[in-house]
């Protein structure tokens, strides 16, 4: 059983729309605050975003039977809380279940105090939002934004589009420490199996582990040689091979003895299927880290770099050298955004092995689809293409795109333009959005698989446009209560 919000209030809650929030504060709390509670005062939105809400619950379960879950409405402001707060589910728990005007948000009252919430439960629940339910409702906050914020029913929109690295949670990938963590977690998943069925094949799990750690320590410390004799180049050359090598055998006897455990137990057997699944995925890891080593330090050969792998744990990470000073590389994915005048995100789009050329269009035409009265964008030269210009033209009244390299006449004539100059010297306040979203939370995305980092994204982007508003009603008060003082002052 699982409800959007619970209707009947219990002794001591105070209602949503009377919470009180500090209009002087500068801290990010009540900014957020401030945007929920907008949300759930206005009656059609609020209606509106709990229909969305509703989708989380499957079809085919009735949410009005069983035990009780956690409301919906609870985990829309837990997540948007924790992101936009730049916080582990460790802070979260202890913040919801300690901060007075959180839990108020929440619909606890003061009779609730023993009503705690446990760390795997809030992981769970915020897990249920998807990408998609979390877009659907940003489209909705942002047009409601749009109304608070002055913007008439008309008005063209002009946006602001260019995209940053989002990095995943990885340490720095080399072929030696990734085939070390496949062979670890092959060993240890195996372990947990024989274990569970009462094999003994893998009692030494640890020892092994230890065993297989001092082999790719003594791989990794080989450095090779930078003296002018080629006598000591050749004799260092050769510990290397020689060590990795050895590294290697160890690693194909793991193997080995990991294939045999699965053959002992049978790969369907029903009692650990998925425990045998994860097991192969480790397995296949260690089988390509095997080959790339053998290519790279023994045969001498270069790797190719769409064959390389940079995380076992986050596979769908990527390498991405943007040039920046001081940012030789970034771990993680691509992630581009379109941002209005207002400072609100309208639309945002992960970008899997894509480069800034290849989502121009898609992003502008997802954007259009929910805003059609954005009619007017600027990009920098990463997004431009002769395809991408002529097909953006005929989607926008207004079309900032640089070109990369020489300029024909034509070109350079609407590149002098007073309306391309004025914009492009404003596309630079896109960075302002980014280190916005960068300082609450989308830097470093901690949660695990494809999934989770879309949703992390989706929930940043959320609670970014959230605050945004939040801040603007927090302005809008505080010039009351400004006025209101220096009256009594008078």
């Amino acid at each position: 059983m699982r409800k959007v919000f619970e209707p009947q209030m219990t002794f001591g809650q105070t209602p949503i729309d009377q919470i009180k929030i500090d209009m002087r504060a500068r801290d990010e709390i009540p900014k957020l605050l401030l945007g929920l509670q907008h949300i759930f005062c206005h009656k059609t939105l609020r209606q509106k975003v709990f229909e969305i809400l509703e989708t989380i619950v499957p079809e085919d379960v009735n949410s009005k039977n069983g035990r009780p879950g956690m409301d919906l409405w609870k985990i829309l402001v837990m997540g948007t809380v924790r992101l936009n707060c730049n916080w582990d589910y460790d802070k979260l728990q202890e913040i919801v279940n300690n901060h007075k005007t959180i839990r108020q948000m929440l619909g606890h009252g003061l009779m609730d105090d023993d009503d705690m919430y446990a760390l795997q439960t809030l992981k769970d629940n915020v897990q249920l939002l998807t990408p998609e339910i979390l877009d659907e409702i940003n489209t909705l906050v942002v047009k409601e934004g749009h109304k608070l914020l002055g913007k008439k029913k008309d008005q063209a929109l002009m946006g602001k589009c260019d995209s940053f690295v989002v990095e995943t949670d990885v340490h720095y990938p080399t072929d030696i420490n990734l085939l070390f963590d496949a062979i670890r977690k092959t060993i240890q998943s195996a372990a947990v199996i024989c274990q569970s069925l009462g094999m003994s094949m893998w009692r030494q799990s640890e020892y092994n582990i230890r065993t297989f750690k001092k082999l790719f320590r003594q791989a990794q410390r080989l450095k090779h040689s930078t003296s002018k004799d080629e006598q000591k180049k050749t004799k260092r050359a050769q510990l290397i091979v020689e060590a990795h090598r050895l590294y290697i055998e160890a690693a194909e006897q793991f193997i080995q003895k990991a294939n045999l455990t699965i053959e002992t137990i049978g790969s369907s057997n029903p009692i650990c299927v998925a425990q045998i699944k994860e097991l192969i995925e480790y397995i296949d890891h260690a089988i390509l880290q095997v080959d790339l080593i053998q290519r790279r330090v023994i045969q001498g050969e270069k790797i190719p770099h769409a064959e390389k792998v940079f995380s076992i744990f986050e596979p769908h990470t990527e390498w991405i050298s943007k040039g920046k000073a001081g940012v030789p590389q970034e771990l993680g994915l691509r992630v581009c955004i379109v941002e209005d005048k207002y400072g609100l995100i309208l639309h945002h789009q992960v970008m899997e092995k894509e480069t800034d050329d290849k989502v121009t269009v898609p992003i502008i035409n997802a954007a259009q689809n929910k805003f059609n009265n954005l009619r007017g964008c600027s990009f920098d030269k990463g997004f431009y293409s002769p395809a991408n210009k002529k097909e953006l033209k005929g989607m926008l009244d207004i079309l900032v795109l640089p070109k990369k390299g020489k300029r024909n006449k034509t070109e350079l004539e609407e590149e002098t333009a007073d309306v391309f100059i004025q914009h492009r010297k404003k596309h630079s306040a896109v960075e302002s959005a980014i280190n916005g979203l960068e300082n609450h939370g989308l830097d470093r995305c901690p949660d695990s698989g494809i999934l989770g980092f879309k949703r992390y994204v989706s929930l940043s982007i959320l609670a970014r446009n959230l605050q945004i508003i939040g801040h603007h009603i927090q302005q809008k008060e505080l010039k009351k209560l400004q006025r209101t003082e220096r009256r009594k002052a008078s």
